[in-house]
């Protein structure tokens, strides 16, 4: 288990954090094969189906036999039976879409890197009065940058990633990160469903190296 702090270290030196959901089990294992190739280091299986918590430690096996350095977290947990049956299947961190308070608890109590989905002022205060300190902002295509601008400086403190209709282009990434995100999450404009379907695990690979690299020179 990845400390809060290492979790969140990964994830802004990556800049992004792909997230995906795939019902069959190879599948989800030849996307995690093909991101790890082009240089991921965290990534989000998304708790979206009746097949997620089989996959999911199935996708740890395959990380332990050969992925070293891997982080895998787990993505739309809503309540803490979630939390514990993924932590217990080897979650390296939790996202949500909504801040959980039962969740954050957990969380905070067992050094668990924890990115609550905010979407209002209020959400991200009782988010931070809570005592957590990355926030996912989302559905982040109906905010936009310019919500983030708007109130960045009343969270000096807080970092934030935008989650939802974030797009590939250097455009909408360079404007999230112009805004003050630390990351961007990453899911079917990069994983997309099309790409699933024809198994093209040559293209998701390349377009995550592009992304990588595209994130890496906006940052400088």
């Amino acid at each position: 288990m990845a400390t809060k702090q290492v979790v969140t270290d990964a994830i802004i030196k990556q800049g992004m954090l792909p997230l995906y959901y795939n019902a069959d089990e190879t599948v989800s294992v030849e996307i995690l094969r093909a991101i790890y190739k082009a240089g991921i280091k965290a990534v989000e299986y998304t708790n979206r189906g009746d097949a997620a918590l089989k996959n999911f430690k199935k996708l740890v096996e395959i990380r332990d036999a050969e992925m070293p350095g891997l982080l895998l977290g787990v993505g739309t947990i809503k309540n803490l039976d979630s939390a514990e049956d993924y932590v217990k299947a080897g979650a390296d961190f939790m996202v949500s879409p909504g801040l959980v308070p039962e969740v954050t608890a957990y969380a905070l109590n067992k050094d668990i890197f924890y990115a609550p989905g905010c979407m209002t002022p209020s959400e991200i205060i009782a988010a931070e009065n809570a005592g957590i300190g990355f926030i996912k902002l989302f559905p982040g295509n109906m905010l936009g940058p310019d919500f983030l601008s708007s109130i960045k400086e009343i969270f000096p403190k807080l970092l934030f990633m935008p989650t939802g209709g974030v797009d590939t282009t250097k455009e909408n990434i360079e404007g999230w990160f112009k805004a003050g995100v630390c990351a961007v999450g990453m899911g079917s404009k990069l994983i997309s469903k099309k790409l699933m379907e024809q198994k093209d695990y040559a293209t998701i690979e390349k377009m995550t190296t592009e992304v990588l690299a595209l994130i890496a020179s906006i940052k400088k």
